[in-house]
């Protein structure tokens, strides 16, 4: 029938222009481009006259749509702020996603704030204990999902099983896997490795999961070795691996750019690679996978690096919209109530029934 793609096809995504270091200048500037290249269906959140006053620079003035917001959610700004200031770009967002007028939201402004506006006005999905972030990593031959990231330092073993039916659909989705492999990150591969909450979530994920692919544990040094596609373990856990690893790499290509340029030969091979090392360069940059999502709640939040420049708003905004299309809150919600059905059954000695999909 005609239209019918059209009348699918998910709301636009939601910007909040005043979140980051560089707003609105690199957020606007983002945007615009995920327009023109990707095709993105966006509406611009913020202070209507200053989001204006940058896409007349750019030559879209009354292309892309503005949502008037009031406040600002400030970068230094704790959890306190998604009550303190109620019109808030990100707030005004996430009521558009309440609304249907968006599908999703992205911010790079600051974790806490964000995640707790997000919390708040959006409110998490049901049978879901807590959020989390899932953040990509560079690996080869796909990024690996890592979560959780920073949304919820305290679980449970209950919750840790829960973390990887959230990773298996952000994979499902990102990567184009049916059946992503997950690992869970320990001190050791050993299954009595780990603590009380590890030790108990190991078993729970080895004793089979609806959906999930459980790999059994992951130690540090193999987060970016490819072994697993996504990799869960606590808020606090997974924050330090994280910003461990950027820091890494920063010092990294720090020190390679100091040995090609430290001889006339060296700087030589360098122009000779150069294509190579662009694309290292390229898949090692966190602006090129858009930032980390909050999975677990009724709408979909991309929450970009605080520093991140125009092309960083970019990747967030495409990355949304194909978690939009790919209907990732769907996903999580018929994902969580398998394992929550899998607990039950186990808890009242009812046996599994075997999955008619697989052999």
């Amino acid at each position: 029938m005609p239209g019918t793609d059209a009348r699918r096809a998910p709301p636009p995504v939601a910007v909040d222009t005043m979140g980051g270091d560089n707003a609105p200048e690199e957020v606007v500037a983002g945007a615009v481009a995920a327009v023109r290249e990707h095709g993105a269906r966006l509406v611009l959140v913020g202070q209507a006259p200053r989001i204006r006053q940058q896409l007349d620079l750019h030559g879209v003035a009354g292309e892309i749509p503005i949502v008037h917001a009031d406040e600002a959610l400030g970068m230094g700004e704790g959890a306190l702020a998604s009550w303190r200031k109620p019109r808030s770009s990100v707030a005004i967002a996430c009521h558009l996603i309440r609304q249907g007028r968006a599908s999703a939201l992205v911010s790079a402004g600051g974790t806490a704030g964000v995640v707790a506006t997000s919390r708040l006005r959006l409110k998490g999905q049901q049978g879901v204990m807590r959020p989390a972030i899932a953040v990509a990593l560079p690996t080869r031959p796909r990024p690996t999902v890592l979560l959780d990231a920073g949304a919820t330092s305290d679980v449970r073993p209950e919750t840790l099983v829960q973390f990887a039916a959230l990773g298996t659909a952000y994979a499902e989705i990102t990567t184009g896997l049916q059946r992503p492999r997950v690992g869970l990150l320990n001190i050791g591969s050993e299954p009595g490795k780990g603590d009380k909450v590890t030790r108990k979530a190991y078993e729970l994920l080895s004793s089979g999961q609806p959906g999930i692919e459980f790999v059994g544990n992951v130690e540090g040094d193999q987060l970016l070795s490819g072994v697993a596609d996504v990799i869960v373990t606590d808020g606090f856990t997974g924050n330090v691996a994280l910003k461990t690893m950027e820091g890494a790499v920063r010092m990294a290509f720090g020190e390679l750019r100091a040995s090609l340029s430290s001889a006339r030969t060296a700087r030589l091979g360098a122009a000779l690679q150069r294509r190579q090392l662009r694309e290292l360069r390229d898949r090692l940059d966190s602006e090129t996978y858009g930032g980390g999502v909050l999975l677990g709640l009724n709408g979909t939040v991309v929450i970009a690096h605080g520093a991140a420049g125009a092309r960083g708003i970019t990747s967030a905004c495409v990355l949304a919209q194909r978690l939009a299309a790919g209907a990732i809150v769907d996903r999580i919600r018929d994902h969580v109530a398998a394992t929550r059905t899998s607990r039950f059954r186990r808890q009242h000695g009812e046996k599994e029934q075997p999955d008619p999909g697989q052999p």
